[in-house]
């Protein structure tokens, strides 16, 4: 033993040091009879095995939740059980279709090219049909999110100037339209300068949301590569916004999601156990769709310096409201270029900077950061290609609406119109925000879900079916946004909220819905909304709730079905009405051609 253990030390490491001693040789004797593959097979098996427990235990999901889906998996290939699913499945897709066309039915549907063009007065008369479709009133303030510029005459006028003059521009061609080019780089140094970015930061304009955050996340998965890691990972709240799981499928990065607190913020303690050398980039919400919250990015900040990870700050929803909060004196969290550890912000100014649809930023701290992001083929025979972002050919015209909608507002405004200063236009939707969460507050069985600090109010209800609160609403006119995990729905405040007696309307059709539905809770449960909730809640297998959110996307696509009239939408359609003598209408109808269908 003494000629083992050589070193000095207490007893002990003596009985430690005798211990593996004694396994060791354990160890020898029961591998005598084995021979040498019989031991190289045995270690490579409990290396996989080993191997395989630590990508179950690092998983995305729970471990009972993978083994559910795999029952339910299971299940379904039963024959009778699938039968019973398709069938289901065969009614869903029926009904989503038959909703979807519910405002168009009787409307013909352009399959062909028409046989001779048409005029632009028919084209506007058609293009008048398709307007009406929707009921809902966004100008009235009936409508959660979605438009966020009220009915501006003056500001609709110069975009329609605008709209003319750089229709056909091409940001991928910046010696072509150096006008664009001068334009992209003025909004990028304005919004960078409004989120306090030094002199270094940068930028790009981009498309949506969407893309500036599948950009950021491009940019820290190269950054990884660089460092040499080869499965990148990201860390995010699970109340992050959907695109940075879109992005995790794209360009394959792992994504970790954290729970959050009581108050909708994100567990920076949870945060903070989830790094490890894998770690390519954090995130943080400014707020949070769902809840209008705002993540502690000082908190998360010091853990991205901690351990040198770069911090995402999607500020998609509040980067044209947060800023101009604080100049209204209102309680603002930190969370732009300010707090050291952020490094870039996607900002979307078609949200509350009233932009066009069309219009975000990702912004970084510095240069290098966004050469990540750049995209360059040197070899192409068609010479060398760059891009800085995402797509090829760019949209001059939505830059150019941005521009123009960021020099209108200003800071201060116009002199002749006070509403029109981003910081008149936050005060009254916080305002109003604040009003209607305390009116909700004061309503019975509805209770509030997070900590509203911008412009969403998100509640819930324990007495009766949330969803089917939201079905109601609709039928009065009001479209609130759904949520899940928890249940809930939300309404998010916009300029056309803030129009004259639209908050006090909505309370009021929020309390009486409320009373209506207490009193019958048959109304709430036996809801559409509600049941495919329900449905989404108790199935394990997401696999089968992904089909049928592919039904309702691919209803979005689909012809409705034929109705035959006066106005035909097929070759069969047309000889059906000659045979009963519409054939005049037919010959003078120039969209009865047989190039509709």
């Amino acid at each position: 033993m003494d000629e083992w253990w050589p070193f000095g030390g207490g007893q002990t490491l003596r009985v430690i040091a005798q211990a593996i001693d004694d396994t060791r040789v354990a160890f020898n004797r029961n591998c005598v009879t084995l021979e040498a593959w019989q031991i190289v097979s045995y270690t490579l098996s409990v290396a996989f095995l080993l191997l395989w427990c630590r990508r179950q235990l690092r998983a995305d999901k729970p471990l009972t939740d993978r083994i559910r889906a795999a029952v339910f998996s299971a299940v379904r290939r039963i024959p009778y059980v699938k039968a019973q699913i398709e069938e289901e499945m065969e009614k869903a897709r029926k009904d989503l279709e038959e909703n979807m066309h519910q405002y168009d039915r009787k409307k013909d549907f352009y399959k062909f090219l028409p046989d001779r063009g048409l005029t632009p007065d028919e084209i506007t008369r058609e293009a008048e049909l398709y307007e009406k479709m929707s009921e809902y009133k966004f100008y009235e303030g009936r409508v959660s999110g979605t438009v966020y510029a009220d009915d501006n005459e003056v500001l609709l006028k110069l975009h329609e100037k605008i709209f003319r003059m750089f229709l056909n521009s091409n940001s991928l061609h910046p010696d072509l339209f150096p006008g664009c080019r001068k334009m992209e780089a003025e909004v990028v140094r304005i919004v960078a300068s409004l989120l306090h970015g030094g002199p270094g930061s940068c930028g790009t304009v981009t498309s949506c949301g969407t893309e500036s955050i599948i950009l950021a996340c491009l940019a820290y998965r190269n950054r990884a590569y660089d460092k040499g890691i080869r499965h990148p990972e990201m860390i995010v709240p699970i109340t992050a916004h959907t695109a940075f799981d879109k992005a995790s499928q794209l360009l394959h990065i792992r994504i970790r999601h954290i729970r959050v607190d009581k108050n909708q913020r994100v567990d920076t303690g949870a945060m903070k156990r989830a790094i490890n050398n894998e770690t390519c980039m954090l995130v943080a919400s400014a707020p949070n769709f769902s809840t209008g919250t705002v993540d502690n990015i000082e908190a998360i900040a010091g853990l991205a310096q901690r351990y040198g990870i770069p911090l995402h700050v999607d500020a998609c929803l509040g980067g044209f409201l947060l800023p101009f909060m604080e100049r209204c004196d209102y309680p603002v969290p930190s969370f732009d270029f300010r707090v050291a550890g952020v490094t870039s912000i996607s900002c979307d100014p078609h949200k509350y900077g009233f932009t066009p649809k069309g219009s975000s930023l990702i912004l970084y701290r510095d240069i290098s950061f966004l050469h990540k992001q750049y995209f360059c083929n040197s070899e192409w025979p068609g010479g060398i290609y760059s891009t800085p972002t995402l797509l090829g050919s760019r949209d001059g015209c939505a830059i150019a609406l941005t521009w123009a909608t960021l020099l209108f507002f200003g800071q201060h405004g116009l002199v002749l119109n006070l509403n029109c200063l981003y910081s008149e236009c936050a005060h009254r939707i916080v305002e109003t925000t604040r009003k209607i969460r305390a009116g909700v507050e004061a309503i019975p069985h509805l209770t509030i879900l997070g900590d509203p600090e911008t412009s969403v109010v998100a509640f819930s209800s324990k007495k009766f079916s949330i969803y089917g609160l939201a079905d109601r609403m609709n039928k009065l006119g009001w479209s609130l946004t759904t949520l899940q995990n928890p249940a809930g729905v939300h309404i998010c405040v916009t300029l056309n909220h803030t129009k004259e007696g639209v908050a006090e309307e909505f309370l009021s059709d929020l309390s009486a819905t409320c009373e209506e539905l207490l009193g019958n809770l048959e109304l709430s449960s036996g809801s559409r909304t509600a049941a495919i909730y329900n449905m989404a809640s108790i199935v394990p297998d997401r696999c089968l709730v992904e089909e049928v959110s592919y039904m309702y996307l691919d209803s979005c696509y689909a012809m409705p079905q034929p109705v035959l009239s006066g106005r035909t939408i097929s070759i069969e359609g047309r000889k059906l009405s000659m045979m009963e003598g519409c054939n005049a209408t037919t010959a003078m109808n120039p969209f009865s051609a047989p190039s509709r269908l």
